[in-house]
């Protein structure tokens, strides 16, 4: 997509405590596959067998610098990929090749597929010549957000907010409890100040208008139907023109270009971290005479 290396939004300590929990889960004790095979120094190769946008290069990264193997790219992350292609040649042990395989893998896979759709639907918001942003939703796995927040920029899109302390969104159980929406910005402008925005989540152009005035910066349109969305969204900024607007609720791939409109500016979609296809990838140590392409057995 660009030349900017967004590895370098990952601390690298942070990195490795994570790859490292994920190699342990692996692994939890006894090795027996590993004694099976023992420490001769082997090489790998990486096969994508599917269509796809590569993504998850420095999570692989680190799971093999974990285990003292050298990973050598043969494609860069963000390219689309044409099966069956090496994506990648791994050195070390062949011990701590398969330790790593599994993990490597699990993670590839995913994160791949997700920049694979999210390349989609940024392209459609390209084609259309939409002004504003895609993005995902706080709608993660469990343990693995970094890398499903990661694969979204690596396709294209916007992450939204990384987690609860990233922004302050005031969604209806927050109104219901705080008591109305004038209430609860107010005392959430009071904690988070000039420096963290706050969203409020609106049902209808009323409430949109009340959290304007309130003074949030952002205003989501939840579960509009297209036409009800650009009225409202219109209306919104003809008087609050510095609000920016966001769409969520309901919005696929096949209606995405419905949400697109002058008065729009983010559309939020959860599909993209929970209803995402994986990519195909595997993992073969080189050996003379064997294909690593694994072909179906005919007979």
């Amino acid at each position: 997509m660009s030349d900017v290396c967004l590895s370098h939004l990952l601390h690298p300590l942070t990195l490795k405590t994570t790859v490292s929990e994920w190699l342990k889960e692996d692994t939890p004790s006894f090795d027996y596959g590993g004694f099976v095979v023992g420490e001769r120094i082997e090489t790998a190769v990486l096969l994508c067998k599917g269509h796809g946008v590569l993504a998850g290069v420095p999570f692989v990264d680190a799971i093999f610098r974990e285990l003292d193997c050298k990973v050598t790219w043969l494609e860069p992350e963000g390219i689309s990929l044409t099966p069956i292609c090496s994506v990648a040649r791994i050195t070390g042990k062949v011990r701590h090749l398969l330790l790593g395989e599994r993990v490597a893998l699990n993670c590839i896979t995913r994160a791949s597929g997700i920049a694979t759709l999210v390349r989609k639907l940024h392209d459609v918001a390209k084609e259309h010549g939409w002004h504003g942003e895609i993005a995902g939703t706080r709608k993660t796995t469990p343990g693995f957000r970094m890398v499903e927040k990661y694969a979204l920029l690596v396709g294209g899109i916007s992450t939204h907010r990384y987690d609860l302390s990233s922004m302050i969104m005031l969604k209806d159980n927050h109104i219901w409890s705080a008591g109305d929406i004038t209430k609860a910005v107010k005392d959430a402008k009071r904690v988070g100040g000039f420096s963290t925005k706050i969203e409020v989540e609106c049902r209808s152009l009323q409430e949109a208008l009340e959290a304007a005035q309130a003074g949030c910066d952002v205003v989501m349109f939840d579960n509009f139907k297209p036409k009800a969305l650009h009225e409202a969204a219109q209306s919104l900024k003809s008087s609050h023109p510095h609000i920016i607007t966001e769409a969520s609720g309901g919005i696929t791939e096949d209606t995405l270009s419905e949400y697109f409109g002058p008065h729009v500016d983010v559309i939020s979609m959860s599909k993209t971290t929970q209803g995402y296809e994986t990519v195909d990838f595997s993992f073969k140590i080189q050996k003379a005479g064997y294909n690593p392409e694994n072909p179906l057995v005919e007979k």
